[in-house]
């Protein structure tokens, strides 16, 4: 992360070595959100079946769920006196979360696909928990707490979804 320009630099308690491990943590993670939520309005779009309309609702309330984090996230960044994302490059520079590009998806391999991505969120969302307290961040560390526990029921009913029989 390049430095703060003075016209951002935003007041913060936070030594800047933690703000700037708390900035990073959370620029990946607003990365694989919007990486997310595209794959998800995309499985959204193109999902097929005899379970359209159920897979179709719940894609579009989990891409509903994930976008309105985005905001807070970035958010988060600048009140702790650093930079967030600027552009689709910059997000595409910092994903983790693969880009699914394939013309037709299986409606399975779509929920199973979107499932292991929100875990792999949680994870990302575990890690920056440990910087986040270490830096002694205690808005964050709580918010993280929310965010863990919308991508776990993400998980979960993606899991449930996908169940035969």
């Amino acid at each position: 992360m390049a430095d703060v320009s003075p016209a951002l630099d935003t007041p913060t308690d936070l030594k800047d070595n933690a703000a700037k491990s708390v900035a990073d943590a959370l620029n990946g993670i607003l990365a694989d959100s919007y990486a997310l939520y595209l794959k998800t309005k995309n499985f959204h779009w193109h999902v097929s079946g005899p379970h359209f309309r159920d897979y179709h609702l719940m894609l579009d309330d989990q891409a509903t769920q994930i976008l309105a984090t985005t905001d807070a996230i970035a958010e988060r960044v600048r009140k702790t006196g650093n930079t967030t994302l600027r552009s689709i490059g910059d997000i595409a520079r910092r994903q983790t979360i693969k880009d699914n590009d394939k013309d037709f998806v299986k409606p399975e391999d779509m929920l199973a696909e979107l499932r292991e991505d929100n875990l792999a969120l949680v994870a990302s969302l575990r890690e920056a928990k440990d910087i986040v307290d270490e830096a002694k961040d205690n808005a964050t560390s709580g918010i993280l707490d929310d965010w863990t526990d919308e991508a776990e029921e993400r998980a979960w009913f993606l899991f449930e979804a996908s169940r035969k029989g």
